[in-house]
């Protein structure tokens, strides 16, 4: 039986589109109220849905749109690539930026709801991470970094707070089809042919499939999961 989540509050960064805005519709559709947050606005028009237009490194914002807000489910999804640049090739601002959404956001937006999921000792977060943050070639020096980085910061979080009734698991995506990746579709799309092809599973996943997978790690089914990375990436960590 499908599990619902009426009553539950979820809040989603990078909520406008690819995976955010999968997540957010999903939960929409199971009886969550959500809260999106992103830089961009966002068409979604549902009662249920606020829209919150800041960026996850902006603290002072963050921390006054989530002040009163009881959130059961935080989905930690901002994120921005760094264009596969080499370290030579990443100035400091780009790591910065990187840095500033990927980690420091997380961190910012993790900070601004967990003392009220301590409070009620009931908290589920599920933090994106990428094949980046377990391999190398998965993004540039900045983004295989900054993932890493979610990882380790994923697993603190559990081992700090499990024992307090908050639950924190991430989700490692592979090649998914998301504004994102835009660049890898331009022209002929010979760059997403050949992730398709290099890919055991021969395709590209949709963000509804990571929105899946988000499903299960909000749910009870996987109430004993703590520290857990998923990996979604078509067998591409196993060729």
């Amino acid at each position: 039986m499908e599990q619902t989540f009426e009553c539950k509050t979820v809040v989603v960064t990078g909520a406008a589109s690819g995976i955010g805005h999968a997540q957010v519709q999903a939960f929409l559709q199971r009886g969550a109220h959500v809260v999106g947050v992103d830089v961009a606005k966002t068409n979604i028009s549902q009662e249920r849905y606020t829209h919150i237009l800041a960026s996850v490194a902006n603290k002072e914002a963050i921390e006054v749109a989530l002040r009163d807000v009881n959130v059961d489910i935080l989905c930690n999804t901002a994120g921005v690539l760094d264009g596969y640049a080499t370290t030579l090739q990443t100035d400091e601002q780009l790591w910065n930026r990187v840095f500033d959404v990927n980690v420091k956001g997380m961190y910012i937006v993790t900070n601004a709801v967990l003392p009220n999921m301590l409070k009620r000792k009931s908290g589920i977060i599920i933090n994106m991470a990428s094949i980046a943050g377990m391999i190398a070639g998965g993004g540039g020096a900045a983004y295989t970094a900054s993932k890493h980085a979610v990882i380790g910061y994923t697993k603190q979080l559990s081992y700090d707070y499990c024992k307090e009734g908050i639950r924190v698991n991430g989700i490692a995506p592979g090649a998914i089809q998301t504004p994102m990746n835009a660049a890898d579709f331009e022209g002929d799309g010979a760059m997403a042919k050949w992730v398709a092809e290099q890919t055991p599973a021969g395709r590209w996943a949709s963000p509804d499939e990571v929105a899946s997978v988000t499903l299960f790690l909000a749910s009870d089914a996987s109430d004993y999961m703590h520290a857990t990375i998923i990996p979604l990436d078509g067998g591409w960590m196993n060729k």
